[in-house]
């Protein structure tokens, strides 16, 4: 495919200056990837349209990802990270969404249990419906539970899991994980985004002992709520590529067919971040 649409990259600069990171944040790695560094990964490849998503560094001043979204017309979208507790926090949700946002990232932190069901995130849930805008966990398979409650709640927000929950990143795919992260599957406003793979299992490529939780999520959710991502710029780290990371879903599934890979590579995130 030439149209591919990768669902989670980071940008960033060394123009702290001009951009400056959060109080604490750990150093950049690299330390410099802005847009023009991710084409260098993301031309060759086909991937033609990105979905960016703030760093952590960065907290809650999004203005490098935007501006990154304004220099490069229809070729970004954004996920955001805001405020949630803040009392403006619909209308900050409002003002991104002109600028291109089209989903926030959210974080259990320290309480992977209760961090759903607090005041503000569910008033952010539901304008998330409202406004047409995603809620995008980074989280461990221990914050599934209160994913559940959460997608009942606001059957209408789409949710899009990061990184198949994080599954894997011990070392170890635990079936255990893997059974509750597809029996999310029953919420339809439930994506997972397939991606990261240098950080689960192996953490090498090509990444075949991720195949079969590959297998097992697809059968679960079906290929249109499912979206491939790189996680660039981790993935393009040496000996991981995002054409290694391309090649999981291009060439080493061999369940999925032509309009299944179509989904995976373009139309699902298409569908969720692009409109």
């Amino acid at each position: 495919m030439t149209d591919i649409i990768d669902a989670h990259v980071h940008v960033w600069t060394q123009d702290t200056a001009a951009y400056p990171r959060a109080p604490g944040a750990a150093p950049w790695n690299p330390p410099h990837f802005p847009p023009e560094a991710l084409f260098e990964n993301t031309r060759p490849n086909g991937i033609k349209r990105i979905v960016l998503i703030q760093p952590g560094a960065y907290r809650f001043d999004n203005s490098y990802m935007l501006d990154a979204i304004r220099n490069h017309p229809a070729v970004f979208s954004g996920v955001a990270i805001i405020d949630h507790t803040a009392p403006d926090a619909e209308a900050e949700m409002v003002r991104l969404r002109e600028r291109g946002v089209r989903g926030f990232r959210i974080t259990p932190g320290k309480d992977p249990d209760g961090w759903l069901d607090t005041p503000g995130m569910i008033r952010m849930w539901a304008a998330g419906h409202r406004h047409g805008q995603a809620m995008c966990p980074l989280m461990g398979p221990n914050a599934i539970p209160s994913v559940h409650r959460a997608a009942a709640r606001a059957p209408e927000t789409r949710v899009v899991i990061d990184h198949l929950a994080r599954i894997g990143g011990s070392g170890r795919i635990d079936p255990a994980e893997v059974q509750a992260l597809c029996a999310l599957a029953r919420h339809p406003n439930v994506y997972v985004k397939v991606s990261a793979f240098y950080a689960l299992g192996r953490k090498q490529p090509p990444y075949l002992d991720l195949v079969p939780l590959i297998r097992q999520v697809y059968d679960a959710f079906g290929p249109r709520r499912l979206m491939w991502a790189s996680d660039g710029p981790f993935q393009a780290q040496p000996p991981h590529s995002f054409a290694a990371s391309l090649a999981v879903i291009e060439r080493h599934c061999p369940f999925l067919t032509a309009e299944d890979k179509e989904w995976l590579l373009r139309k699902t995130a298409e569908s969720v971040f692009f409109i």
